[in-house]
């Protein structure tokens, strides 16, 4: 059934007034939408494990070796290590900012129950949900390295760098990144774009120089005093006390998903060494080269495929639908618009009756008296009043 001219113009401005809020909603999704969903999740919770590379080397120091016996210290080979770290969210965070908690264990796992515990922390730092950066408030964070019958014993810490993400949106530049087993920022270089499993990913090393441990914590583990031939030092006396210092560096690999800022894979080749001088290692503490395993990496891409599934919702295929169907609108509302708008031929202003053309009976006519010389004119009977007064022609000529 046709649409009336009023009912056409009314569909009209309706379809006029959709297509343009589609057309602008395509606009403003990718700059205002987006911004809102481009931020780490309040509901993080990441578990990674790191392993060893076999073939390579891999050293921990025999800690019963260093207080027991007459013979120097025994350093083990060929170790098998996990590295196990679990990240959560924490209070306080909000829309902008959050908190992150991560505790991690070292351990070797050729030597049953506390035994092979080699290092735990728990960090816990506040930082930007959308650069990844801590938040300047201060201390933004702690760190906890001991731990006591009450639970573990958190000392603030400033962190200054990115820790356990990158930046929504991660470019190929150097970054800040917090090393936490020294308490300060390096900085992370950008190597190369590569893939992982068919991901792309940005790779960055971070160079951890070599540091005194003594220096950040003074726990009775980082400076010792034992004989010279504990240490297996000959350049003294064997019952000489030495003084030793545990010294940290480190190479730290990270493999990014840029879009999301998802660390996909992590390595570290780690080295902890006592010595009388930086420059000089003279005892092995820890020596090895961990990195994420196959699993985790799996798992990361998982996470970072599922964020960047939101990013391209709301970043691409939401525009783009919004903007076919605010054209197709548009256009339609505009051709309704146009043909509603011109009236027929014949159509009259709305409250006036048209006006009838004029037909034969209504028209005068002239018609020759045979009695005169002149044409008499007649006018058709109809709507018109008849003269009052006839004039007789005949009596006015005489």
């Amino acid at each position: 059934m046709a649409l009336s001219a009023g009912t056409r113009r009314t569909v009209a401005c309706v379809l006029v007034g959709l297509g343009a809020a589609l057309l602008v909603a395509a606009l403003m999704i990718p700059t205002y939408t987006v911004s809102k969903v481009a931020k780490t999740p309040l509901d993080l919770e990441i578990t990674t494990i790191a392993e060893n590379q076999k073939g390579e080397d891999s050293l921990v120091l025999d800690s019963k070796s260093l207080t027991t016996g007459d013979g120097p210290a025994v350093v083990n080979k060929d170790v098998p290590l996990i590295s196990q770290r679990f990240v959560t969210v924490e209070e306080p965070s909000d829309a902008n900012e959050m908190t992150l908690q991560a505790g991690q264990t070292l351990r070797r796992t050729d030597v049953q129950g506390d035994t092979g515990l080699l290092t735990a922390t728990i960090d816990r730092v506040t930082i930007s949900r959308t650069d990844g950066m801590p938040v300047d408030t201060e201390p933004n964070g702690s760190i906890a390295v001991t731990v006591n019958k009450d639970g573990s014993v958190m000392e603030p810490v400033q962190h200054t760098g990115l820790g356990y993400r990158f930046p929504i949106g991660t470019e190929k530049k150097t970054y800040p990144y917090f090393d936490i087993n020294v308490r300060k920022s390096f900085d992370a270089n950008f190597i190369e774009e590569t893939e992982i499993n068919n991901t792309k990913v940005y790779h960055f090393q971070m160079t951890a120089p070599v540091t005194s441990t003594w220096d950040v914590v003074q726990a009775p583990a980082n400076r010792l005093t034992l004989p010279a031939s504990k240490w297996g030092v000959t350049d003294v006396p064997a019952d000489a006390p030495v003084t030793m210092t545990r010294y940290y560096t480190n190479v730290r690999d990270l493999w990014v998903e840029p879009q999301t800022g998802t660390v996909i894979k992590g390595g570290e080749s780690i080295h902890l060494f006592y010595a009388r001088s930086a420059d000089k290692p003279e005892v092995t503490a820890l020596k090895s080269h961990i990195v994420f395993d196959e699993a985790t990496v799996e798992s990361q891409i998982a996470i970072a495929k599922e964020n960047t599934d939101k990013l391209s919702l709301f970043g691409r295929v939401v525009p783009i639908v919004f903007g076919i169907l605010g054209v197709i609108a548009l256009l339609a509302g505009l051709f309704l618009g146009l043909r509603g708008g011109t009236a027929p031929a014949h159509a009259s202003p709305r409250g006036t009756r048209p006006t009838p053309a004029p037909t034969a009976a209504d028209t005068p006519t002239s018609r020759w008296d045979a009695d005169d010389d002149a044409p008499t004119t007649q006018f058709p009977r109809g709507d018109y009043d008849a003269p009052t007064e006839q004039i007789d022609i005949d009596k006015k000529r005489h």
